[in-house]
């Protein structure tokens, strides 16, 4: 067992409570508890391995939810994270991308791939119709994610090209009124 420089067990630290005790905490990756008694007494090292244990069960579990079954829509997903397409976007477009698509893959990425149809693009955008703007970020991403599918062979064929995107009802820009502007220079003058 390897000590830190402050004499402690490795990943524990001298942590000060509410009240300004010292008290030994352990943390590793997401893993953070309180050991009490003192450090390296047989009480204290019971409770380090119990830390530890935790930790590796944590680890154990980590994906295990997430794993993808070849040939669905997660597995998918997964690919076009790790394409130069998806890498060679800036960091504002893959994150707002990823959004979207992880959205999408909690509800949809168990189904597959192999009998997807335009019939069933309509119906996962028409099912945002209330919100025609999310339901047209979808569908855009979408169309960018299936086209790399039929690249990659993983489908004969995009289905979201044939989807019609919905009208924006936006009403515009608002044009300011007088004392709106006189609110504006007020506040920022010169």
């Amino acid at each position: 067992m390897l000590k830190t420089r402050s004499g402690l067990p490795k990943h524990c630290t001298y942590q000060p409570d509410r009240d300004g005790k010292q008290r030994v905490r352990f943390r590793r990756r997401g893993v953070s508890r309180y050991l009490t008694g003192i450090p390296w007494s047989e009480d204290f090292m019971r409770q380090y391995a119990a830390a530890l244990e935790a930790d590796q069960q944590q680890r154990a579990q980590v994906g295990a939810s997430l794993r993808s079954v070849p040939g669905s829509f997660s597995s998918l997903v997964a690919s076009y994270y790790v394409s130069p397409e998806f890498h060679d976007l800036k960091a504002s477009t893959q994150r707002v991308r990823r959004n979207i698509l992880e959205r999408f893959r909690a509800e949809h990425g168990h189904r597959t791939m192999k009998d997807l149809q335009t019939t069933h693009m309509r119906k996962i955008i028409g099912d945002k119709a209330s919100t025609p703007e999310a339901a047209n970020n979808l569908l855009k991403v979408l169309r960018v994610v299936l086209n790399f599918a039929a690249g990659e062979g993983m489908i004969a064929s995009n289905p979201a090209l044939a989807v019609k995107r919905y009208k924006s009802r936006g009403e515009g820009t608002h044009t300011w009124a007088e004392k709106e502007v006189a609110q504006f220079a007020a506040r920022h003058p010169g």
